[in-house]
């Protein structure tokens, strides 16, 4: 299997654990994830009670695991699940789109905390203190505001995905999110990679956003996020 195989990227989570991300994953053979600091992304080697047992044990106190998986997980007793949807996975280069007014950004550690209020605000999937560790980020301030992001998280074998693509709403209709995405997408292909993302079925306007830009979706898969039953 070559690292630009997409079939990779039909289990991205244990594809990326087992490949270039390998040095973060925590776990064991029947089941890995990443520090919960960065993401609650995990994944078992198959579906088995044992495999849930394994990746139970990973987990303390609150925490969640999060799979995205190409079938709908039925999640056995002593768990608890918080979230069960269905995403689609996009990938391919999204079109360049250049912005007249704004200028975008590297964002770093001491940006953490602006990064993590406009998660919050906007909602665009889990981020957590330590997510921009995981690949490049960038931003678009406004009055030294932080006000759009856009960044890299998984990295199954060549592709790198895309992900917190999210504006203010304050500020949105001006091209931030498509000149982010642009942006991230150019670094991933610098490097030689592939990049894709993930989006919630229900999300039609960021679908058709992403299409407009020249996009695909490659395939549906199944969000299950739970925790251990209290």
């Amino acid at each position: 299997m070559s690292d630009g195989d997409e079939t990779l990227l039909d289990r991205p989570i244990w594809s990326a654990l087992t490949t270039r991300q390998k040095h973060l994953a925590e776990g064991g053979p029947q089941a890995l994830r990443f520090p919960v600091a960065m993401t609650p992304f995990a994944d078992m080697v198959d579906m088995s009670a044992a495999s849930f047992a394994a990746l139970g044990e990973l987990l303390s106190g609150s925490e969640v695991a999060a799979l995205a998986t190409p079938d709908a997980v039925i999640v056995p007793p002593g768990f608890k699940v918080v979230l069960a949807a269905a995403g689609e996975q996009m990938i391919g280069s999204p079109a360049d789109s250049r912005l007249r007014d704004a200028e975008i950004v590297m964002l770093g550690v001491a940006d953490v905390p602006a990064m993590m209020a406009l998660t919050g605000l906007t909602k665009p999937g889990p981020f957590s203190v330590r997510t921009h560790e995981l690949g490049t980020f960038l931003g678009i301030r406004s009055g030294g505001e932080l006000v759009a992001m856009a960044g890299e998280r998984m990295k199954p074998g060549n592709f790198t995905e895309m992900t917190a693509v999210c504006v203010h709403p304050d500020h949105r209709g001006r091209g931030y999110a498509q000149a982010l995405l642009a942006a991230i997408a150019r670094q991933i292909e610098a490097r030689g990679e592939i990049p894709f993302l993930h989006v919630l079925s229900n999300n039609a306007s960021a679908i058709a956003l992403y299409q407009r830009q020249g996009m695909r979706v490659r395939r549906r898969l199944h969000f299950t996020a739970f925790m251990k039953q209290a």
